[in-house]
């Protein structure tokens, strides 16, 4: 018996060794300065936006919290950068964040291509039309020739561009328009 405890203590001891030096050279820096830089959006309202007194709050705010109180103890060890679309994976490939928590859709493409490594899903969504019932629209084929606002650089992009490529007939590029600016 006493044997057996020995031996659960002793591979408790080596698998919390393998453990913390799994972690690697990254949570090492992360720890080393003391917090963690979260990328967020900056601007969508109940997932990652300041109030006017510059408190964060949001969900992508509180996933990073419950990181920074995973690897410190202590949530309010995290410093936000908003990042729009574009900027959001040049600045996790530069490490000028460490984590980001803002909306990013899990592609194998941006796992292969840009070498990112998605952790866990924590919020599904999906893209569709918003159309005045006063148009007379009953279906997103009736609108060739309609302007459609998109973000650039995001999957809503790619999935407003194939879609509307694979329409029967395709819809003119003419189209859709892809506007340079986040939106609140």
């Amino acid at each position: 018996m006493k044997l057996t405890k020995v031996l659960v203590l002793v591979l408790s001891l080596c698998l919390m060794l393998a453990t913390f030096s799994y972690a690697g050279k990254d949570l090492d820096a992360v720890r080393g300065k003391g917090f963690i830089q979260t990328g967020v959006n900056g601007s969508v309202f109940g997932f990652g936006m300041p109030d006017e007194k510059g408190n964060w709050a949001g969900l992508d705010v509180d996933t990073a919290r419950a990181v920074a109180a995973a690897i410190f103890g202590d949530a309010s060890k995290v410093k936000f950068t908003p990042l729009s679309a574009q900027q959001r994976f040049t600045a996790l490939q530069s490490g000028e964040i460490d984590i980001l928590t803002r909306n990013a859709t899990q592609t194998l493409s941006r796992e292969t291509q840009l070498g990112l490594n998605f952790v866990t899903v924590n919020y599904y969504d999906g893209q569709g039309f918003m159309i005045s019932k006063e148009l007379g629209v009953n279906s997103a084929k009736d609108l060739d020739g309609a302007t459609v606002c998109v973000l650039p650089g995001t999957t809503t992009e790619q999935n407003a561009a194939d879609y509307f490529r694979t329409t029967k007939p395709p819809c003119t590029e003419s189209a859709w328009v892809w506007v340079g600016t986040e939106s609140p």
